[in-house]
Formats: structure tokens, C-alpha cells, sequence
């Protein structure tokens, strides 16, 4: 089928953009107002803290020209991606780019200035003008750095440096532009192998062609092996040396710093996860019992238990069987959840230069909106459910925050969207009547907690061990590094699966161990979800009520403070067993079923 341009497509299926600006005209006078309050900001230089009316004009307008800016920011953002070929679109884009980029710079002053003063002068300043109380998290936060902050000298000095030293971009320029897979033979046909489509013939029912796929992949990653690991090391060496001059005691206290995580959290994830393999193994047994293999391989693990129901549903189907999934969380949420749909906050359906994949963005002064490339199938359903926990996500914070406390942290943003995707595969498994079709979405939620938990917690415990050596004087070279990573993979999977040895370089091609200690967050982010989500199909007290009011939080809180307003705690083993034991009565409830006569 021919793909359709944007102008084909109906008006009723994209998102509303008129909400944010009517016009382009009306863009275009907001940009022109934008640059010329962007010379406000040095009107504040070098005078911030003189008294407490200065704090509050200050702080109200930056809040003003930043709220102007990402209006215009998400206008020129939405527009360019469901038409990516558009030039209008892309000069849009670049202007705030370059709007945004500049107060940046215009506003590089303030965090030194602030922490060149003690505290003591803003709690002052917040007894005597009644107003900044809506600022006193954004300030403590702030501060809570001064202890790890150096001159204003030395800072832009360090952040200069870690621009030029860091290594992702090199990561990425390699691994995306310049490595090259060899050519697989699919149905007779030469086709050449790429990290894209690699994900599909791991998953292929002919075992040969996974087989050939893993051995290829990985043989080639293998050959890159010298690089992979400078650029690996260059950037633990990094965050290792910024941890020590920022007076910290571990590059993971730094990272974990900004969300207020102490390292006993990281570290207790891992030994419950360590201590519960068992649960990881009798899945694999499970997977080998259900593919019929002698010994399973690791080119095995991805490969379905089942076959796809290859459902096929409209997109009104989809949002009849979402809203009714989510109907358990209130006739408030459903009411604000219709919104999405009579508001036009979704843009539905491919076309011509429309980016791929799927989002929730917005912010204070937008509707949350979702882009989609909805096409009717299952995975496009749980999507819709997903975004749409995202979208409520920011509405709720949004509209009983204010604009400075309604960005909620990266560290919870999964929870509610995971909340959504769970709601919903409960309820499609307790509605149907089809055999086939349970296996199915058990087989869904299995891969979810195999993926989201184990896996992530496995390249959590790696990137952990790799900072801790080198931080003792451990050289990561490459051997050191492939045999690090193997023994651990041995130790996940345990002893009846074939640890192909090609599997020691696989750490060579996660993109995530350049991310910073991030990976722990997905595993922490689904064993809150699936505790709340207990708590509100089991009508436990107030599960509901508590889960709404943690939306509602924004940025107001730390995140751990956040998820114990929803009922719970990342400091609780209990979270992180729950969600264990979950995993484990999915297993147990495919099996079953798996084995029933029918």
C-alpha cells in the first residue's frame, strides 16, 4: 500500500496544535517577544540573592521566559515530526533551538552564584516574602550540590572538558555509522544484517537463521573489540574522575545523586535479583519445554513461546478495549483520559516523513500529546495504553502543580505508563476464553519482567562492577571485560542453557552503560508498578486514591518521597519480591495452561 502524505490523512486523526499557538503568525510574534526577553536574564547577573524581592523577580522570570520558549519549543517540535521533510518545520526548529541554546548560556551564571552564598540567606529570604515558598524544593535541590561544587571557573572548565571527552557520540558514530554486519541468507535471499533487523531474526521460528544471526552479530562486534573497549573504559574513566574532583565517593553515589538515591538501594536490587535467579531459571526451563529443544542456546531465549493471535484492530477498537482496562483507576481519570480523544491530543496514523515509533510530550502550557503509528496490532494496542499513561502522567502534574514543580523526574516517568500497559494485559487475559490467546498475552507479560528485571539488573550489576574495579586500579581491557561480562551472563542464565561463549562480547553493543547508571531505574519503575497495580485490582485501601495522588506530584518531591505517596518504597525488599513472585505465578499460570486439554 502506497504511503500517504500528511495532507491525506483526516483532521480528526492528528493531534490539535492550534491549542499552542493558532498560527505560524502567531509563532512567529511569540519568537520575536522570546528573543527580546531572553536580556532580562543579565539584568540578574552578579545580583540574585541582594534581597528577597530580587530571589522572587528573578526566579518568576525565568519561569515566564522558559514557559514562552518550550511553547515555542514544542510547537516547532510536533510540527517537524509528522513531517520531518518539511523545510518551514525544520527552520522552525532550529530558531528555538538556538533560542533555547542561548538561554542556556545567558542563564549559565545562576547555580554558581546561588552556591557562593550559604543557604542561610534563602531560608531567610523564604521567611520574609510569603511567595517564594512555591521556589523552596527548586532552591534545597540546588544547594544540596554546594558540598560537591567547585568555582564557577573550574565548573565551566569541567563541563567544557566532559563535552569533549565523553564518549556515547563516539559509541554511537561507530556502532551506527560505521560498523557493518555481513549478508544472511532469509528465504533464499541475500539480505544484509543490521542491529534494526537483527531483533527479528533473533525472534524467527527457523533456529538455523537465529543461529547465523547471533554468530554474525556478535563475530562482528568481536572484531571491534579493542575500540569498543577504550571508548567503554574513556567514559567510566570519566564519570570515575568527575565522582573524585566533585567529592564523591563512588562514580555511582554521583550519578545516583540527583534523584537523592542512596548506593544501598542499587546495590540491595541486585542481591534480591542475585538471590532469586531460581525464579529466572525455571522460566528458561519453561521457554526450552515449550520450544521443543534438547539443549537451549542463547539464540534461543527471544524466540516466542507461542505464536501471535495476529489480531487485527481498528484504532476506535483499541480505545473501547484501553478504556475499559483502565476503568479501574475512576471515573476521575476516565473523564480526564476521554480528553485525549476529544481533544485531538493524538496523531494516529503513519505517513509520508512522519517519524517511526511512539511518544507522550507536553508540558504546562500543551496538551500532553501522543504520537502514534498505529496499525491495528496487538503491540500497537499496549502502546496506545502506555503513552496514555504518560500523557496523564504530565496532565495530572500539570494542573495541580505549578509550573516550576510540574516536571516530574525521569526516575518515576516509567511507572505510570507501566501502571497502564499492566491494567491493561490483566484485563485482556481475565476477558478472554481462548486458549491460545491467553498463552499469548502471558507470554507478553513474561518477556516484560524477564526483559525489564532480570536483564536490566544483569547490565546494572555489570556496569556497577566495571566503575568499582576501575576505581581500585583494574585496567578494563577488552579480556578483562569479556570475561567479566560471561561470568555474569553464565550466572543469570544458569545451568541449563548453552552459554554460547560469542555472548562475552555482547556488552560491547548495550548503548545504555553509556548512560550513567540508568538501567536500574526500568527494573525499580515495573516492581512499583506492578505493586500499586496489586494494590488496585486487589481493592486494597486507599491503593487507588494513593496512586492518583502520586500523579499529581509532578516535581514536586524527590522520587522516592513521589512513589511512597503512590503506597511504595523503593527502600522496601517487599517491592522488589513482589514483583518476583508475580513473574513466578505467570510462569506458573502458563503452564498450566500451556498443559491443559483443550
Amino acid at each position: 500500500m502506497k504511503q500517504k502524505i500528511r495532507s491525506e490523512i483526516n483532521i480528526n486523526d492528528t493531534w490539535d496544535l492550534t491549542y499552542i499557538f493558532k498560527n505560524d503568525d502567531e509563532f512567529n510574534k511569540t519568537l520575536e517577544h522570546a528573543q527580546k526577553d531572553l536580556k532580562k536574564i543579565g539584568d540578574y547577573k552578579g545580583r540574585i540573592l541582594n534581597n528577597s524581592q530580587t530571589l522572587l523577580s528573578f526566579l518568576e522570570v525565568s519561569d515566564e521566559i522558559e514557559r514562552e520558549l518550550y511553547k515555542l519549543y514544542y510547537y516547532a517540535h510536533l510540527s517537524l515530526d509528522v513531517d520531518t521533510t518539511n523545510t518551514k518545520f525544520q527552520e522552525q526548529e532550529g530558531r528555538v533551538t538556538n533560542l533555547l541554546q542561548e538561554y542556556s548560556v545567558l542563564t549559565s551564571f545562576v547555580i554558581p552564584e546561588l552556591l557562593k552564598e550559604d543557604y542561610s540567606i534563602v531560608e531567610k529570604y523564604l521567611q520574609e516574602e510569603s511567595k517564594l515558598a512555591k521556589y523552596r524544593f527548586n532552591l534545597e535541590s540546588i544547594y544540596r550540590y554546594k558540598k560537591h561544587s567547585l568555582s564557577e571557573e573550574i565548573e565551566k572548565m569541567l563541563s567544557t572538558l566532559s563535552k569533549s571527552f565523553t564518549s556515547e557520540e563516539t559509541f554511537e558514530a561507530l556502532t551506527d555509522a560505521d560498523m557493518t554486519f555481513p549478508n544472511i541468507k532469509v528465504n533464499g535471499k541475500m539480505v544484509e544484517l543490521t542491529e534494526s533487523n537483527y531483533n527479528s531474526f533473533i525472534r524467527s521460528q527457523d533456529r538455523n537463521l537465529r543461529k547465523k544471526a547471533f554468530t554474525k552479530l556478535l563475530s562482528t562486534y568481536e572484531k571491534y573489540k579493542n575500540t569498543l573497549a577504550k571508548t567503554f573504559s574513556g567514559n567510566v574513566e570519566l564519570l570515575t574522575s568527575m565522582a573524585k574532583i566533585k567529592h564523591f565517593n563512588s562514580s555511582l553515589e554521583a550519578s545516583l545523586y540527583k534523584d537523592n538515591i542512596n548506593t544501598d538501594v542499587y546495590n540491595k536490587l541486585i542481591e534480591i535479583i542475585n538471590n532469586n535467579l531460581p525464579v529466572l531459571y525455571k522460566y528458561y526451563d519453561l521457554k526450552k519445554e515449550c520450544l521443543k529443544v534438547n539443549k537451549l542456546h542463547l539464540y534461543d531465549i527471544y524466540v516466542p513461546m507461542v505464536e501471535n493471535i495476529n489480531k487485527s484492530y481498528t484504532f476506535d477498537e483499541a480505545k473501547d478495549i484501553v478504556m475499559k482496562a483502565l476503568s479501574v483507576l475512576g471515573e476521575d481519570y476516565l473523564h480526564n483520559l476521554q480528553k485525549a480523544f476529544d481533544e485531538r491530543w493524538i496523531d494516529k496514523y503513519n505517513s509520508k516523513g512522519k517519524r517511526g515509533g511512539a511518544y507522550s510530550s507536553g508540558f504546562y502550557d500543551t496538551k500532553p500529546y501522543l504520537l502514534l503509528n498505529f496499525e491495528g496490532k496487538y503491540e500497537d494496542v499496549t502502546t496506545l495504553a502506555h503513552e496514555l499513561g504518560h500523557s496523564m502522567h504530565t496532565y495530572y502534574s500539570c494542573h495541580n502543580q505549578p509550573y516550576n514543580l510540574s516536571s516530574y523526574n525521569i526516575f518515576v516517568a516509567e511507572v505510570a505508563s507501566t501502571v497502564n500497559e499492566l491494567l491493561l494485559v490483566h484485563f485482556l487475559i481475565k476477558k478472554s476464553k481462548d486458549k491460545k490467546e491467553k498463552l499469548f498475552l502471558l507470554n507478553q507479560l513474561m518477556e516484560l519482567y524477564k526483559g525489564t528485571i532480570f536483564r536490566q539488573v544483569m547490565f546494572a550489576e555489570f556496569e556497577r562492577d566495571m566503575h568499582a574495579d576501575l576505581e581500585k586500579g583494574k585496567i578494563l581491557t577488552n579480556e578483562y571485560l569479556s570475561s567479566c561480562y560471561y561470568r555474569l551472563v553464565k550466572k543469570y542464565f544458569g545451568d541449563n542453557v548453552v552459554c554460547d561463549e560469542l555472548i562475552k562480547n555482547e556488552w560491547m553493543r548495550i548503548p545504555h552503560f553509556y548512560y550513567d547508571f540508568y538501567v536500574y531505574k526500568y527494573a525499580i519503575g515495573l516492581s512499583c508498578a506492578t505493586k500499586i497495580v496489586q494494590g488496585i485490582l486487589n481493592g486494597e485501601r486507599n491503593a487507588l486514591e494513593n496512586y492518583l495522588s502520586f500523579l499529581k506530584t509532578g516535581g514536586s518531591m524527590y522520587p522516592a518521597d513521589e512513589l511512597k505517596i503512590a503506597g511504595v518504597s523503593v527502600f522496601d525488599n517487599d517491592v522488589y519480591l513482589s514483583a518476583i513472585k508475580a513473574f513466578e505465578d505467570i510462569i506458573n499460570d502458563f503452564h498450566k495452561i500451556y498443559n491443559s486439554e483443550e
